[in-house]
């Protein structure tokens, strides 16, 4: 989630309601019965809580702070009560995951399993060189620095913070699009991380049941070994992946910690500070 997300989130937050009050589906970009359910105080809290023990304060216009504006509106309105949570977060509660990167970090929020923001903490103590790339290596040629993060570590990213939700066929353009972008190659190498994806997604539609299904994390898991080649993300490779990821997810948006958001986050990062 950009920053500029992260202030619509709030905006819409302070401003929505109606006898229904503020829901999740309002505020976040979240389906099930979770986008019917209005925003609770101690939904609030939990996740503030969250924020505050894995970033160490409140993230400025992040989740906790939407979901703080939108549970006093709805507390004032009479929709929820002062001490209520919603039976979502209370049976599946809330989490703020963080994936380590050159640089700083990729942070994940998710309500009830489901990914409500995703934004780049930027260490402001890094400075230049260093040798710690995560994510393991394939021995790509056309990576010189070692502070950069490239394709393969941006798509183990996306595998830790959503993997484990099911491949979907937005999911297998993306990868197919990263791989693209990493290999030079044209698409579909045979055995590659699109193939996988791609199989997995069809047969995704196919499985009656969610535990059936592929997950993303079993694809991606050790992306940057299983690429032929590798490279550093570029804004143009993020585009690239956002592009193919949204034209084939209804509604047209890049899902909150999936591949294409990693890949926007890893291209902010290789940028450094504007």
């Amino acid at each position: 989630m950009s920053q500029e997300q992260r202030r619509r989130s709030s905006d819409q937050a302070a401003g929505g309601g109606g006898e229904q009050g503020i829901r999740y589906g309002d505020v976040f970009s979240v389906s099930g019965n979770l986008a019917d359910k209005p925003i609770a105080p101690q939904d609030a809290a939990t996740m503030q809580s969250a924020e505050n023990l894995v970033l160490g304060q409140t993230a400025k216009g992040g989740p906790a702070a939407a979901m703080q504006s939108a549970a006093s509106r709805n507390e004032q309105i009479g929709v929820v009560g002062h001490d209520q949570a919603t039976d979502a977060t209370a049976e599946q509660g809330v989490t703020v995951s963080e994936t380590l990167i050159p640089g700083g970090r990729i942070v994940t929020e998710f309500v009830a399993g489901q990914a409500v923001g995703q934004y780049v903490e930027q260490d402001d103590t890094a400075a230049g060189g260093g040798d710690g790339r995560g994510g393991g290596g394939s021995g790509a040629a056309g990576v010189e620095d070692a502070t950069k993060i490239t394709i393969g570590e941006a798509l183990e990213a996306a595998a830790f913070a959503a993997g484990r939700r099911p491949v979907e066929r937005s999911d297998g353009a993306a990868i197919q699009a990263a791989e693209v972008r990493a290999t030079g190659l044209e698409p579909n190498i045979s055995g590659g991380l699109a193939a996988q994806a791609q199989s997995a997604a069809a047969a995704n539609l196919r499985a009656a049941r969610d535990e059936d299904k592929t997950k993303l994390g079993h694809v991606l898991s050790n992306a940057t070994a299983k690429l032929v080649a590798d490279k550093e993300v570029e804004s143009s490779d993020a585009a690239r992946v956002a592009g193919a990821e949204t034209r084939n997810k209804p509604g047209a948006t890049a899902r909150p910690g999936g591949v294409a958001m990693s890949m926007v986050a890893a291209a902010r990062l290789n940028r450094g500070p504007t």
